[in-house]
């Protein structure tokens, strides 16, 4: 009589990634309970969770974040328009690099955090140097990727284009763009991360709302469970956004042979 054995039950992909963090939990946790770790150096992660819930039910939570959420898509906005600007005319024109690229790569090595105090003074203490900081930060990683991927364009592409008649235009639109277009999306992904990183400091510049005003109140009254909540809101913020681009990046180069074959 043979033993037929049963296959193990699989384990979902998502729960083995988890483990680790789940370990990591329950041990922090445990520490705290057990006074390894105060409460004022670290809330515990019961503690957060109560927090968050009551921040939820208060509207408190909510309304910062809409408030941070308009910053950020503003500044990304702004990012947008003028990277992929920059980056058209630098890399479909000669003339363009000359005038455009020099200068880029020169404000791309300037550390963007520092000019914190300089915008202060440009732009005041309002919203304006808050949705600058997050544009500016936003706005390399879209011109370095995007120029990029327009000068890395296969130029036997070009050369069969040319041959079946296409306009300079058309050539544009219908293989340069859609072959620098995984480039872009890689720099949208880089930016929004920097547009978050940005806005956790341009928050706390004299900010009287927003997810970063509320750490930096909670700082004043050592509320670690406050400043634990709001930096998993950032870190949901990035991840959430990232998917929403990894997603646009399935739809929109689904004739890519590497995303057809995953």
């Amino acid at each position: 009589m043979s033993i037929i054995r049963r296959a193990p039950p699989k384990i979902p992909a998502w729960l083995q990634r988890s483990v680790t963090t789940i370990v990591i939990v329950l041990l922090w946790e445990a520490a705290s309970l057990a006074g390894l770790i105060p409460a004022r150096i670290l809330a515990a992660p019961t503690a957060v969770a109560g927090t968050a819930w009551s921040m939820v039910a208060s509207g408190e939570l909510e309304s910062n974040l809409l408030v941070s959420l308009v910053r950020a898509t503003v500044g990304l906005s702004i990012a947008l328009v003028l990277g992929t600007t920059l980056a058209l005319a630098s890399g479909l024109s000669r003339i363009g690099e000359l005038a455009i690229d020099a200068p880029m790569q020169m404000l791309r090595t300037m550390p963007f955090l520092a000019l914190v105090p300089l915008f202060i003074l440009w732009f005041g203490i309002g919203e304006t140097p808050k949705i600058a900081l997050v544009a500016l930060g936003a706005t390399f990683p879209i011109y370095l990727t995007l120029f990029s991927g327009i000068r890395g364009i296969d130029k036997k592409l070009v050369e069969v284009a040319g041959c079946f008649g296409m306009s300079q235009w058309s050539l544009i639109c219908h293989v340069v763009l859609p072959g620098a277009l995984p480039s872009f999306l890689v720099g949208l992904r880089y930016a929004l991360g920097i547009s978050w990183l940005s806005l956790v400091v341009a928050e706390q510049v004299n900010a009287s709302a927003g997810i970063g005003y509320l750490i930096m109140d909670a700082r004043d009254y050592m509320r670690t469970d406050i400043i634990l909540v709001c930096l998993l809101v950032y870190s949901l913020l990035g991840l959430g956004t990232d998917l929403m681009v990894r997603m646009l990046e399935r739809y929109a180069l689904a004739w890519r042979p590497a995303l057809l074959a995953g």
